[in-house]
This record gives structure tokens, sequence and C-alpha cells, in this order.
């Protein structure tokens, strides 16, 4: 294997699928490639982030599925296994992954969460409210955490954290752009490197 094989899953703007193209484009993620991005919202922007930088995409609908889990991530193991892919990375995924789903992929799925874990973390704490809690409980510094994905929320082994600094004024949108620029965008990228290495060793 030279490089590991890639999917990112994602679900809406896509930010972070922009760092890891952008991270393989000028070489910092060189041990592997981005073969798939799965969408499970057929308008994410994502989606065309991925169609502009010539990355193959796929759509999974769980409404289209008739709601049901199991049959949702039958399909995304399929489209995984015919693109083989050695690396999955959650990138923005809004759907939690099944114990059925994680066990097939044992310290291969990465997830990237906006704080340091295990503070403000776990079911439910995703997007703004993660950054409203932190605000309100008055932490002087938060940051980024990007770890393996297991059957707990936010649970698996931590890969690599940055801390952030929060500052006088900040609002909830204010400090999530801080901590995607200075954290998330830099270990997300950081952390696929680390563990492709790994996988192709």
């Amino acid at each position: 294997m030279t490089k590991a094989r890639i999917a990112v899953l994602v679900s809406g703007g896509g930010t972070n699928l922009q760092a890891l193209i952008d991270a393989q484009g000028a070489g910092t993620i060189h041990s592997g490639e981005i073969a798939l991005v799965i969408s499970n919202n057929p308008g994410a922007y994502a989606l065309e982030r991925a169609a502009k930088a010539g990355i193959p995409t796929q759509t999974v609908s769980k409404k289209q599925l008739g709601g049901d889990q199991e049959a949702f991530e039958s399909r995304i193991k399929e489209l995984l296994s015919a693109h083989r892919i050695d690396l999955i990375v959650l990138a923005g995924f809004m759907s939690i992954l099944s114990e059925n789903f994680t066990k097939d992929y044992p310290e291969r799925i990465l997830n990237v969460h906006p704080s340091l874990i295990p503070s403000f973390c776990g079911v439910g704490y995703y997007g703004l409210r993660v950054h409203e809690e932190a605000l309100a409980y008055g932490v002087k510094v938060t940051g980024a955490t990007v770890h393996f994905v297991n059957e707990i929320p936010d649970g698996g082994k931590i890969i690599l954290q940055k801390a952030v600094e929060i500052m006088e004024g900040d609002t909830p949108e204010i400090l999530q752009r801080r901590v995607m620029e200075q954290a998330e965008w830099k270990i997300l990228p950081a952390a696929v490197e680390l563990v492709s290495k790994q996988l192709i060793g």
C-alpha cells in the first residue's frame, strides 16, 4: 500500500473537509489520499467542495432508507468496501454511528470535536452548543480534539489536542470560528497524516 485510502463523512458546509483537501494539496497529508466523500445530506455544500477537488462523492440518506439505521450503515459499509477505504474521517458528520458499525473499523475512524475532551463532549454536544457551554461555564481555554471513534460518543482514544484561548467578548459564533482556524483545521490534517502513516507502515 503506497497511500492509505481515506473516506470523509460529512453533513454540512465541509470546512474541515476543505482543510483536509488543502492539506493534501500542500503535501501535509502525503501518506494518505481522500478517495471518497460520503454525505448523509444531499444538499451539503461539502459535496461541491469534493467535486471541485475531483473527489468521488456519494449520498446515503437515512430518510430514503426509511430511517433504518442498520440499512443506512450497511450502505455506507458497501461504499467503503467498493472504494477500498482504509481510514474513515468524520468531518462534521451529524449522524451517530452504532457499535455495530464502529467495531468493524477499530482505530480506523477519526473524529474532530470542538472542545478539549473530556470537557463539553458526549451525546448532544455538537455545533454551537459546545461553545455556548464553554462560555457559560467560564473556562478560559478551550480547543479541539481529534480522537478515534468507538461506540461511546466522543469516547475513543485521543490522538491530538490543541488549546485555544477564550477572549473577552467572545460569542459562541466567534469562538467557533477561532477554534476551527486555530485548532481543528491544523490538528485534523496532522492526525490524518499520523494515522495514515501508521496504516501504510
